[in-house]
């Protein structure tokens, strides 16, 4: 059985995927990461199709998104969301068993 524009019973809509792609080099660490891309949608799903194809870290946090989806590209991100992008930034270096590059020059 089909519906119709006519059905009571709607689907709800499936909320747009939304992807942020940022970047940080701890080297230089008196910038703040940078918001390298974000897009909804298509968009969105290929931006995680490049990180899951080159091995990069993804982490689903819809709150961050919705703070950084308001950063231009090529702007570091707020002070706002230090703390949220820090916390990920950990998760990343734990998971891959690395150091920040920071953390490793003093030993």
């Amino acid at each position: 059985m089909s519906k119709t524009s006519d059905d009571k019973t709607r689907v709800p809509p499936v909320p747009e995927t939304v992807a942020i792609a940022l970047d940080y080099d701890p080297l230089t660490a008196e910038d703040a990461p940078r918001v390298i891309a974000k897009g909804k949608g298509y968009m969105a799903e290929r931006i995680l199709e490049i990180a899951f194809e080159k091995g990069i870290r993804v982490r689903e946090d819809a709150d961050l998104a919705q703070i950084l989806a308001a950063v231009d590209v090529d702007t570091e991100i707020p002070f706002e969301a230090y703390l949220a992008v820090a916390e990920i930034l950990a998760y990343v270096y734990n998971s891959n068993n690395q150091l920040p590059p920071t953390a490793q020059a003093g030993t």
